[in-house]
């Protein structure tokens, strides 16, 4: 059984790591679209199109489901995505965990994209959920790029931004994009002593198992890792391994056969003459 998750770079690699752990049987299909990326200041229209096509692409490989760990792609399209897809493919999309945090009664800060920040969505989303509690909108410009780049001198930067625009009685931070949990030790170090962060990764892969009515299979065999770059087969960018879990699945992806060939030839040329 496969799995897709799509999103423009890195915010997937959390929720991939947690469907690796909680159901390793499964195929993994990433797809990025560093073509894209980043796709937060882009219009509504070019997100659109381009979760469609990679969307299209992932169930010609055979994907079962589809799952969208971004929160800006999520607020933005994925209504046309289940329009396409669903009934016959579930789509899972990725918003922030506004109503675990808020159920709390803690004072909530949420830190998201600019795009995310200004959504009725998310709006929304704190109007049904906070029960009143004062939330805090947080835009992190800069963020989700420098983490998609492996930039810790940006992240750090762009973090120690938010972190001062956040008010200081907050007791609460939700990571309102799936870039974010990537540099969650980071983010506490930057934020008052005994802040608790939320996001919402594990509940995503979750959701997914529980859509593919699924649970983990003891013994099973390790299912494969596949990377597509922009429609291409390819390799989880070098960024990816600045993080423990981008390491792990990089390690456990395969090789596309485009790359075997590659390495082969330049193996041959630079062979000796016998």
């Amino acid at each position: 059984m496969t799995v897709a998750l799509i999103d423009s770079g890195f915010g997937l690699l959390s929720t991939a790591g947690w469907l690796r752990h909680l159901a390793p049987e499964l195929d993994l299909l990433l797809l990025l679209d560093p073509e894209g990326a980043p796709w937060g200041p882009k219009t509504a229209s070019f997100v659109t199109d381009r979760l469609l096509t990679a969307a299209q692409l992932a169930t010609e490989r055979g994907a079962e489901a589809i799952v969208v760990p971004c929160n800006t792609a999520t607020v933005t399209a994925i209504d046309a995505l289940r329009e396409r897809f669903e009934p016959r493919v579930p789509v899972i999309g990725t918003v922030p965990a506004v109503k675990p945090a808020a159920a709390t009664g803690q004072n909530l800060a949420v830190w998201a994209t600019v795009r995310t920040t200004e959504s009725d969505y998310q709006d929304r989303l704190i109007a049904e959920f906070a029960n009143g509690t004062r939330v805090a909108r947080i835009a992190c410009p800069g963020l989700a790029e420098a983490i998609d780049h492996g930039d810790t001198a940006a992240a750090a930067e762009a973090i120690a931004d938010a972190a001062g625009r956040t008010p200081r009685d907050c007791d609460a931070v939700v990571l309102g994009c799936t870039h974010y949990p990537l540099v969650a030790p980071e983010i506490l170090r930057s934020l008052p002593a005994g802040t608790t962060l939320y996001d919402s990764a594990e509940a995503v892969a979750r959701q997914a198992l529980r859509r593919l009515h699924r649970t983990r299979e003891a013994g099973g065999v390790l299912g494969s890792i596949d990377v597509v770059l922009s429609g291409r087969p390819g390799h989880l960018p070098t960024g990816a391994h600045a993080y423990p879990v981008g390491r792990a699945l990089a390690a456990a992806a395969r090789v596309p056969r485009e790359a075997l060939i590659s390495a082969t030839t330049r193996a041959s040329a630079a062979a000796p003459a016998v």
